[in-house]
C-alpha cells in the first residue's frame, strides 16, 4: 500500500507503459481464438450481464482491442482492454477528493482491506498473499484518486483475488480498532499502564511522518499545494501528522459512503481472460446492490492568476549534503492545459522531454552544465496527475544567494527556445524513443496501462485515447510540418505568456525540526487537555482492547485457497553479496525494497565462553540493550534507540547443522533497524554498546531481572506445549541440551534463582565476563538488508563499526585458544565439500559433539488444571533426502489424526505433529485434560501411517499445508536470512522444493516405517501438568 502524495522526483517517463523485463513473444502473439478476436465481436449497445457496450476500439500497436462499457443501474464505467497476455490484472478506482490534510482516502485506503462482510477476518488483503499465485496486489491513494490493483496468470486466483477485492472496497467492515490501528490513536506509552503518558501512535499517522522526513517529498508537496491552492489539491490527501488526529471514525465512515460507490468508480480489466466472467463476478458480488448517485467528487479548474507568485518555506538541514552550505531548492512552476485533452498532453509531455532529458536539452545545458546546483530539482518536466498538468524547472543543492541566477537563466532558456527552437535531429530522436517503446513488450503491461491511463481517466477524459498513441504521434508530426514553429508556439503561450506561475524556494532552518516537534507535542497536549477522566478510562479500556484483538489468532478459512497444481515449481532467488573486512569478517549484503529503512544484523559465536557462564547468556541478551552504553545511561539510551532505530536486540541462537545431528553452531544474533537518514546514529549505537556498555545499575539490573523471571513464568501456560517440547528434546541431541538451557524450563528456573537472591551483584560480575567472549569481531559475521541505493553508505558504516570494535590486533596465537571440539565448515553453502585450508576461505566454527542419544521421560508437576504433552525422535538433519517426507507426514497425521484424536475425541485444545530444522519430529498437545491416554495416540498415529490409510487427496491437502509455509512471504528484512544464519542456499531451497513435489505415498509409509518405529530411533517425552498417580508409580519416569 501506499500514498501518492505529491509529485515523483525527476524527469517523468514520457510514457509510463514502459517499465519492467521483456516478455516472451509466446505470451502474446495472436491465437486462432485470440482474446484481441473476441473483444472484436462485441457491438455497440450491446448488453452484457447489466453492463452496455459503448465502443470497441482496436489498437494494433498494442497488440490490443479496447472496450468501453457503462454499467445501466450505476453509472460505473468499465474499460476492458482484450489483449493475448496471461498475466491478467484488474483494478478499480475511485475519485477521492478530500477537502482537509487529515488523510482519510489515506487511511480508508488501509482500514478497507482490515475485513470486510465475506471475509471477516483481519487483513484478508495480506493473507491472501500467501493464498494465492498473484504477480501483483497493491493498493494507491493518489492526490485525487485511490486505486486497487491485482495481477495473476492462474484464472482461479483471479476469480478468488477479484471477490476478495470487490467485497474489501464495496462492503469493508470498517471497524474502530481497525481505524485506530490503521489511522491513528491516543493510547498509554505503555498500554497497560493507564499511569504512562498519552501519546499518538497509528500506521498512516508514523508513515506520514516519514514521508515528509524527506525534504524532497516536502518539496514537492508544498509546490503542488501552492501552485493549485483551490479545493482538493490545496490539501494532502495522504495526511498531515499535525492533521490527521483531526479525523474521526464517523468522517471516514462518511468518506467511504459518498466516494467508494459503483458511481464513482472506474474498472479495468486486463489480459486474455474473458470478459463476460469478469462483468458477471462484479455484478453478481457487487453493483447488484447499488443504485446510482450524484457524489459530486469531480474537481473543479484552478482560477488563473493574473500574476507570477512567489513562495519560501522552510525544511531541516541535511547532514549528508555535498555542500552544506548549498541546500536550498527553487524552481519556477507553470499550471498548464487540462489533462483530458489527451493530443495537447501528449504534445507538452514531448515537448517537455525536448527541454530538460539528456545533456543536450536546453536547461540541462544551462543549468546543469553551469554548476550552480547538484541536480534538477525534486519535481522537474511535466506532471500530469492533477486535472490541470503543470511543468516544473528549477535547481537543487544550490546557495540561497544564487535564486536570482537560476531565475534569469529560465527566463533566458525559454526566449532562446522561442526564438531557435529544437534541432531536428532531437524531435526525431525522440520520436524514435516512442516507437521503441511502443515495440517493447513488459510482463506488467497490464499494471503499466491501468497507471497510465488512470489520472486522465479519472477526471473524464477518455481512457482509449491515450492508448492511440501512433495517431497521436501522425498528429504531432502534421503539426510540425504544418507549423514550423508548433513546439515554439507552445513554449511562449505556456512560459513566456503565461501567469499563472510560481517561484518555490526551500532551504534549511536548524530549528525546524523541534518546532514540528513542538507543534506535535501542543496538537498532543490539545487533545489531552480536552479530555474527561471517563473518555480517558475508555482510551485506556480501548487501548488494551486492541492490543488483545491484534494478538488474537484469525481463521481464514473464509478466504480463497489453491491447490497444489497452483503451486510454482520453482521460487524467486534472493541473490546476496559477500565482502570481507580484514579478510576476517563477513558481510552479506542483501539488495531489497525495504522502504527506506536498513536492517542490521550481527551473530557472535559463543565458542569460547566457559559452561559456568552459559546458563546467564539469556539474562545478557536482555539486558545488554537496557543497561546503558556509552555517555549514555538507561534512560538516554532508550531513548536514542526511540529516535533513532526502530528497536535494538540481542537473542541466543543454536543452529543446527545441515548435514550432522551432531553439529550445532553456538551465538548471539543482534538485530535492529533504522531509517537511512538515522544509519550513523543505530550503528554508532551499536558501537557504544559493543565497546561500553554499562553494567554498574545493580538496583536496575533487578528490575530487569525481575521483570524478566515474571515473564518467564507467565509464559508457561500459554506455551507450555513449546516447554515441554524443549524438555523432550534435551537428551536427543547436542543442541537439543543448550536450547533447553536457553529456552527451557532449566532457564524459567535459573531466571527465578537469580530473582530470589538478597543481592546481584554476583550476577552483576558476570556480565563483563560474558561482553568479553562475546562483544567483539572475532568469529563474528554481519548481514544488512537495504536499497541498492543505500548499500554504498551502509557498506562505509558497517565496516567503521567492524573496526572500532574489540577484535582486530589480537595475536594469531590469541585466536587459536579454541576448545577441542570445535570443527570449521565452510560458511558459504557453495563451497561446502571443499577443504578447508589456511587460506582466506570464510569459514564458521561449529560445535562438533560425540553426543549420545537417551531416551528421558520427565514430568513437571505444576498447578494446572491440564497438560501440555510432547513426545521427540530424532530424525535426520535439512539436507537428508528423507527430511521432506518427514515434513508432509507431520503435516498429514495432524490433520488427518491427531487433531481428530486429541481435540474431537480427547477434548484437548491442541495437538499435532511437527518437523523443525532441528531434525526433531515432535508431537505436542495442548491443554489436553489426558496424558498418558494421548501418548498412546501419538504411538497409534505412527501405526496409521506405517499402515498407509490415507489417500492421494489427503497427501495433497498435507503438501499445500506445507507449501504454506515453504512459500510464505518473507519480508524484504528477512531475505537472505536462511543462508546467513544455517547456510542455506537458493540451489539447496530448490532441491528441498523439489523433493517436496516428489513425496508419494509409499515414501510417506517408508518415513513412518524407519523412523518413528519404537526401538528404530531415539524418543524423549515430557509433561507439564498437575499430579499424575500412573506416572508417580512408573519408575521410568524422572519427577521434577
Amino acid at each position: 500500500m501506499a500514498a501518492a502524495v505529491c509529485r515523483a522526483a525527476g524527469v517523468r517517463p514520457l510514457l509510463s507503459v514502459r517499465s519492467g523485463r521483456s516478455m516472451s513473444c509466446c505470451s502474446w502473439r495472436w491465437r486462432s481464438s485470440s482474446a484481441q478476436e473476441r473483444a472484436r465481436q462485441y457491438t455497440v449497445g450491446k448488453k452484457i450481464h447489466g453492463f452496455t457496450v459503448n465502443q470497441v476500439t482496436p489498437v494494433p500497436d498494442l497488440f490490443l482491442t479496447a472496450v468501453k462499457l457503462n454499467h445501466d443501474n450505476t453509472g460505473a464505467q468499465h474499460l476492458h482492454v482484450a489483449r493475448d497476455d496471461p498475466n491478467n490484472l484488474f483494478s478499480v478506482q475511485f475519485r477521492t477528493t478530500p477537502l482537509n490534510s487529515t488523510g482519510v482516502p489515506h487511511i480508508l485506503e488501509h482500514v478497507v482491506l482490515c475485513g470486510s462482510e465475506k471475509y471477516q477476518c483481519r487483513d484478508p488483503f495480506f493473507k491472501m498473499l500467501t493464498r494465492s499465485l498473484a504477480t501483483f496486489m497493491n493498493a494507491f491513494t493518489a492526490n485525487d484518486y485511490t486505486m486497487y490493483p491485482f495481477s495473476t496468470q492462474n484464472s482461479k486466483d483471479f476469480q478468488n483475488l477479484l471477490s476478495v477485492y470487490l467485497d474489501a472496497v464495496f462492503f469493508p467492515c470498517l471497524r474502530e480498532l481497525d481505524f485506530w490501528q490503521e489511522g491513528w490513536r491516543l493510547e498509554h506509552e505503555i498500554p497497560d499502564d493507564p499511569g504512562s503518558p498519552l501519546i499518538f501512535k497509528g500506521v498512516v499517522f508514523n508513515e506520514m511522518k516519514g514521508v515528509f522526513a524527506n525534504n524532497e517529498n516536502l518539496y514537492a508537496q508544498h509546490l503542488q499545494n501552492k501552485l493549485l491552492p483551490e479545493h482538493t489539491y490545496s490539501v494532502i490527501s495522504g495526511g498531515d501528522p499535525l492533521h490527521i488526529p483531526k479525523l474521526t471514525w464517523e468522517e471516514l465512515k462518511n468518506f467511504h459512503a459518498t466516494h467508494y460507490h459503483p458511481s464513482n468508480a472506474r474498472f479495468f480489466t486486463y489480459g486474455d481472460l474473458p470478459l463476460e466472467q469478469h462483468l458477471q463476478q462484479i455484478q453478481d458480488e457487487a453493483l447488484c446492490k447499488f443504485r446510482k448517485i450524484e457524489p459530486g467528487t469531480s474537481v473543479p479548474k484552478q482560477s488563473r492568476w493574473s500574476e507570477p507568485r512567489e513562495c519560501h518555506v522552510n525544511c531541516g538541514p541535511d547532514s549528508m549534503a555535498p555542500d552544506p552550505s548549498k541546500q536550498t531548492i527553487y524552481s519556477v512552476s507553470f499550471l498548464l492545459g487540462d489533462i483530458t485533452d489527451s493530443f495537447e498532453a501528449f504534445t507538452l509531455n514531448l515537448l517537455s522531454s525536448l527541454l530538460v532529458s539528456g545533456p543536450n536539452s536546453p536547461f540541462y545545458k544551462a543549468l546543469i552544465d553551469a554548476q550552480i546546483g547538484t541536480d534538477f530539482a525534486p519535481v522537474v518536466g511535466y506532471d500530469g496527475s492533477t486535472r490541470e498538468a503543470c511543468f516544473t524547472i528549477g535547481l537543487q543543492g544550490i546557495a540561497e544567494q544564487d535564486i536570482k541566477v537560476v531565475k534569469e537563466i529560465i527566463a533566458k532558456v525559454i526566449d532562446e527556445v522561442i526564438e531557435n527552437g529544437f534541432e531536428q535531429e532531437r524531435i526525431e530522436a525522440l520520436l524514435h524513443k516512442i516507437e521503441i517503446q511502443l515495440k517493447h513488450q513488459t510482463t506488467n503491461f497490464g499494471l503499466a496501462l491501468t497507471s497510465y491511463i488512470a489520472a486522465n481517466w479519472n477526471h473524464d477524459g477518455d481512457p482509449v485515447e491515450m492508448l492511440q498513441i501512433s495517431e497521436n504521434m501522425a498528429r504531432f508530426k502534421q503539426s510540425l510540418e504544418d507549423n514550423p514553429h508548433f513546439l515554439q508556439d507552445k513554449v511562449k503561450h505556456y512560459f513566456k505568456e503565461n501567469p499563472h506561475q510560481l517561484s518555490l524556494s526551500m532551504s534549511p532552518d536548524e530549528s525546524y525540526l523541534k518546532n514540528q516537534a513542538q507543534l506535535e507535542k501542543e496538537k498532543l497536549q490539545e487533545k489531552v487537555n480536552s479530555l474527561s477522566m471517563e473518555e480517558k478510562k475508555e482510551i485506556y479500556k480501548k487501548g488494551l482492547e486492541l492490543i488483545a484483538a491484534q494478538s488474537r489468532p484469525q481463521d481464514a478459512s473464509s478466504l480463497p485457497a489453491l491447490k497444489v497444481s497452483d503451486i510454482q515449481q520453482t521460487f524467486p532467488l534472493t541473490p546476496v553479496e559477500m565482502t570481507y573486512i580484514e579478510d576476517e569478517v563477513p558481510v552479506q549484503y542483501c539488495s531489497q525494497p525495504t522502504n527506506g529503512v536498513v536492517y542490521f544484523k550481527a551473530f557472535t559465536n559463543l565458542n569460547t565462553l566457559p559452561e559456568d557462564l552459559k546458563p546467564y547468556v539469556p539474562l545478557f541478551c536482555s539486558v545488554i540493550t537496557r543497561m546503558g552504553c556509552g555517555n549514555l545511561d538507561y534512560r538516554k539510551q532508550d531513548q536514542q534507540i526511540e529516535l533513532k532505530t526502530g528497536g535494538m536486540s540481542a537473542s541466543p541462537k543454536i543452529l543446527q547443522d545441515n548435514d550432522n545431528l551432531d553439529m550445532y553452531e553456538q551465538g548471539v544474533l543482534f538485530t535492529s533497524h533504522c531509517l537511512e537518514r538515522n544509519l550513523p546514529d543505530m550503528m554508532h549505537l551499536w558501537t557504544d554498546i559493543f565497546n561500553n556498555p554499562h553494567f554498574d545499575d545493580e538496583e536496575h539490573l533487578r528490575v530487569l531481572v525481575m521483570m524478566a523471571a515474571q515473564e518467564l513464568s507467565n509464559g508457561i501456560p500459554e506455551s507450555g506445549h513449546l516447554y515441554a517440547a524443549v524438555r523432550a528434546g534435551k537428551t536427543l541431541t547436542a543442541a537439543g541440551r543448550l536450547q533447553e538451557m536457553f529456552n527451557g524450563i532449566s532457564q524459567v528456573q535459573h531466571m527465578k534463582r537469580i530473582a530470589e537472591k538478597p543481592e546481584l551483584l554476583t550476577v552483576l560480575r558476570k556480565l563483563p565476563r560474558i561482553k568479553m567472549h562475546l562483544l567483539s569481531n572475532e568469529n563474528m559475521r554481519c548481514a544488512v538488508n537495504a536499497t541498492s541505493q543505500a548499500i554504498p553508505e551502509v557498506s562505509t558504516e558497517v565496516e567503521k563499526f567492524i573496526r572500532n570494535i574489540p577484535g582486530f590486533g589480537k595475536k594469531k596465537k590469541d585466536k587459536k585458544l579454541i576448545r577441542t571440539n570445535i570443527t570449521e565448515k565452510p560458511l558459504n553453502p557453495e563451497d561446502a565439500g571443499s577443504e578447508v585450508s589456511g587460506g582466506s576461505q570464510a569459514t564458521k566454527k561449529i560445535v562438533f559433539s560425540s553426543f549420545k542419544a537417551c531416551q528421558m521421560k520427565t514430568h513437571f508437576q505444576l498447578p494446572f488444571p491440564v497438560n501440555y504433552v510432547s513426545e521427540c525422535v530424532r530424525t535426520v538433519p535439512y539436507m537428508n533426502p528423507d527430511f521432506p517426507s518427514l515434513l508432509v507426514l507431520a503435516r498429514l497425521l495432524t490433520s488427518k489424526f491427531l487433531h481428530r484424536e486429541i481435540r474431537e475425541k480427547g477434548g484437548a485444545y491442541g495437538g499435532g505433529a511437527m518437523l523443525s530444522h532441528n531434525g526433531l519430529f515432535t508431537f505436542y498437545s495442548y491443554r489436553d485434560p489426558n496424558s498418558i491416554d494421548t501418548m498412546s495416540v501419538f504411538r497409534r498415529s505412527v501405526d496409521w501411517a506405517k499402515a498407509g490409510k490415507f489417500t492421494q487427496e489427503d497427501i495433497d491437502e498435507a503438501k499445500l499445508s506445507v507449501f504454506s509455509t515453504v512459500d510464505a512471504p518473507v519480508a524484504p528484512s528477512n531475505r537472505g536470512l536462511d543462508r546467513f544464519l544455517l547456510g542455506i542456499s537458493d540451489e539447496m531451497k530448490q532441491k528441498h522444493r523439489e523433493q517436496l513435489f516428489a513425496v508419494d505415498h509409499d515414501s510417506l509409509v517408508g518415513a513412518a516405517n524407519k523412523y518413528l518405529t519404537t526401538g528404530h530411533s531415539t524418543w524423549g517425552a515430557a509433561i507439564l501438568g498437575p499430579e499424575n498417580e500412573s506416572i508417580a508409580r512408573d519408575p521410568t519416569w524422572v519427577q521434577r
